[in-house]
């Protein structure tokens, strides 16, 4: 199921400027952040240019956020290193996708930025 339009929309702009605020502008040609909206989920990667073609850039998996219209809670999970999602136990479905970046952001396990 799509995320609902007014969702979709708060989020665009959240991830669009949470994106823009983490990689400074000195440093967009050797690194970029970015989010791909599917259906009622949310992944946000980081890209680089490939070692052996820079011009060619590859996405790495940072987190993603499923949306449960339902109870209208997101929900957090985390890449292993085969690119597969994985529930991350360590904080709990939050109505406020802020939350949960705010968890991504902190990274207390090492898991989402290494």
């Amino acid at each position: 199921m799509a995320l609902p339009q007014l969702v979709k929309q708060l989020v665009e702009k959240k991830l669009s400027d949470y994106c823009k605020s983490k990689v400074s502008p000195e440093l967009s040609e050797k690194i970029r952040m970015g989010f791909r909206i599917r259906r009622d989920n949310v992944t946000l990667f980081e890209s680089r240019p490939s070692f052996p073609e820079p011009s060619h850039w590859v996405e790495i998996p940072v987190a993603q956020f499923r949306f449960d219209p339902g109870t209208g809670l997101w929900t957090l999970y985390c890449a292993d290193r085969n690119s597969r999602w994985h529930y991350y136990v360590d904080v709990d479905p939050s109505k406020n996708l802020q939350n949960l970046l705010k968890e991504v952001d902190q990274d207390p396990t090492g898991i989402f930025w290494g």
